[in-house]
């Protein structure tokens, strides 16, 4: 037995997601932030997505309600987990975003410009298999992300638990629950970007077993209070491999 279901929350928006957005339309080859990933904020806009979350979630019957929270440590989802009132995250180091290595801060310009052979490489072996210097693909964030789903279903079971993460890994957690293929995984990361304070639901009544997609990227709960919708999608041009 294990969770019977997965709420998985990306963090709202954040100042990283801003000057990603402004740096990539700029053409610029760095993404100004100033600070480590694991210590970017929310935007103003990201603040009131989390207010905007919490309201939806004090609202909900009790029954319907996580009864457990995993987090992130990056700052950005603890911030997205306070403001929902969403109390005494389990901080899983797991839960993560990737790690880019030699590209992180880079844009696809600065990459194709300062290391043109790994834009080759990512380009021929896409998203899920390309690993940056340094840093991690997405099949290596699989692997850390099978082990926590593992330690989860071992200390709640029969529970509903709330994931505050990141873009990248609710797609592979559905990739992980939902048994997608590589390509299926693909097909949706090159289709649809995971908007900030979105809400992607995940039931297994029986706590073992094939997990169901109930919700994926909903963000109602945003429109009904007041916050914006956010998309930054970051760099898709190199999902599928060519």
């Amino acid at each position: 037995m294990g969770a019977i279901e997965l709420v998985l929350i990306r963090h709202g928006e954040s100042a990283g997601n801003v000057a990603a957005t402004a740096a990539q339309r700029s053409g610029a080859e760095v993404i100004e932030v100033g600070v480590r990933d694991a210590d970017v904020p929310l935007s103003d806009a990201g603040r009131d997505q989390g207010k905007a979350l919490g309201s939806w979630l004090a609202a909900l019957p009790e029954d319907e309600r996580p009864e457990a929270v995993w987090c992130s440590p990056y700052l950005r989802a603890r911030q997205t987990a306070e403001l929902a009132g969403l109390e005494n995250p389990r901080l899983d180091e797991r839960l993560r975003d990737r790690e880019l290595g030699i590209l992180d801060l880079l844009t696809s310009a600065g990459v194709q410009a300062r290391f043109p052979e790994e834009a080759q490489r990512r380009s021929w072996l896409g998203k899920f298999s390309y690993r940056p210097p340094g840093g991690e693909s997405w099949a290596d964030v699989a692997l850390r992300l099978r082990s926590v789903l593992r330690d989860l279903d071992d200390e709640e079971d029969g529970r509903r638990v709330a994931v505050v993460c990141h873009d990248a890994v609710i797609l592979l957690i559905r990739y992980i629950c939902e048994g997608l293929t590589e390509a299926e995984l693909l097909d949706i990361a090159s289709s649809t970007s995971v908007r900030n304070a979105s809400l992607t639901r995940l039931v297994r009544p029986e706590g073992k077993g094939r997990w169901d997609l109930a919700d994926f990227n909903a963000v109602d709960h945003l429109e009904t209070g007041g916050a914006p919708v956010t998309e930054h999608a970051g760099d898709e041009n190199n999902v599928h491999p060519r």
